[in-house]
């Protein structure tokens, strides 16, 4: 397991952003819902440093340690299919709300790029994986290593046939999203690619974002956006149908609305599970806008993502503000695929063998 380790979570804003709020703020004023969409995530709060319960300095543990392949950091498995590969931990700027703000950084280097792609391609990993999630940090940001990866994939690792590549960089700098990205994704044939993004507003799809969108659609046709529930910023009925309506005009499909992570420095930003839930329901069963944009409402919990579906909250711990939440990972599965993962004193196995796993709550 990777050592945590307490950083400094410096505050960062892109050119882009920093005008837009500008923008935002000389037209609006700092008290609308628009400029403290952005605001909110992007400039550091004193709250941040406020005492409160969250005390997580990751979401999870889930590193692959393979000693053969001498694998670097930064290589994750919790599902049979998937390898998660964060190939640069940098970005161009910082949310506070981000789940990896307490990681080590790094950027893989070429040979690190090719040893995880030769494992990919390793007996005993090939028979199950088929996709990886490239992420970070932010992958645009490293298009010549981007493509390596991609191209050595291909090269080591032809059982995997679909490449999920996330990115912030068309709603925080969308400038960069030039040829040299682009080509990453054109003339790979075999190989499904799907672009992962990541909007909470609808305020950030400003003429600029679109018009990038635009672009990364005409080489990757599908791309899709998990959201955050972030208190303050989009935690209205209104604010959501107009997120996931304007998400369905530019051809964005909808995936995860994840409720905010336990982790330092984002209590002010959680709501309870069960507004989230509310939430959920209002804007999925109310018949106010259409079935194909509709999101499923999910934890990052230390055991992996758990869906919230009837029967998910198995117990409340009022006392101490924590849900047992029931998932449908089988113990010996996990250790199947990642055989370095470990079971987090969070969480336990059921009768059948399940894992459940304790998540601490919001508040309203």
């Amino acid at each position: 397991m990777s050592e945590t380790k307490e950083r400094i979570f410096t505050e960062r804003v892109s050119p882009f952003l920093k005008q837009k709020m500008a923008d935002l703020l000389a037209r609006y004023g700092a008290a609308d819902e628009r400029y403290r969409a952005l605001s909110l995530q992007y400039l550091k709060s004193p709250l941040e440093e406020a005492a409160a319960p969250e005390s997580n300095l990751r979401h999870y543990e889930a590193e692959v340690v393979h000693q053969e392949s001498a694998l670097p950091k930064g290589i994750e498995r919790l599902y049979r299919r998937t390898l998660v590969i964060e190939i640069t931990i940098s970005c161009v700027a910082n949310c506070r709300y981000c789940l990896r703000q307490k990681y080590d950084l790094h950027t893989f280097t070429e040979d690190e790029i090719l040893r995880v792609a030769k494992y990919c391609g390793s007996q005993g990993v090939r028979e199950d994986l088929n996709e990886v999630l490239i992420t970070g940090g932010d992958a645009f940001l490293v298009p010549q290593k981007l493509n390596l990866l991609v191209e050595a994939l291909m090269r080591y690792a032809p059982n995997v046939t679909t490449m999920r590549v996330a990115t912030r960089i068309p709603q925080q700098s969308p400038e960069r999203v030039t040829d040299a990205i682009l080509d990453v994704f054109r003339n790979k044939p075999g190989i499904r690619f799907e672009v992962a993004t990541q909007t909470n507003h609808a305020v950030e799809f400003f003429q600029e974002v679109r018009e990038c969108f635009k672009r990364l659609k005409e080489v990757v046709p599908t791309i899709y956006s998990q959201n955050v529930l972030l208190k303050g910023v989009n935690d209205t009925p209104e604010a959501l149908l107009e997120l996931y309506d304007t998400m369905r005009i530019l051809g964005i499909e909808a995936h995860y609305l994840f409720h905010a992570i336990p982790l330092q420095g984002m209590h002010h930003f959680r709501t309870t599970v069960d507004k989230g839930l509310s939430l959920t329901k209002m804007i999925t069963s109310s018949g106010i806008f259409s079935g194909r944009a509709k999101p499923m409402y999910a934890a990052m919990t230390d055991i992996g993502k758990i869906i919230f579906y009837e029967g998910t909250i198995k117990e409340r711990d009022t006392k101490n503000n924590r849900l047992l939440l029931q998932s449908c990972y089988m113990l010996k599965n996990r250790r199947e695929w990642n055989p370095s993962w470990q079971l987090p004193g969070s969480a336990q196995t059921d009768k059948q063998g399940y894992l459940q796993v304790w998540y601490l709550d919001g508040s309203q």
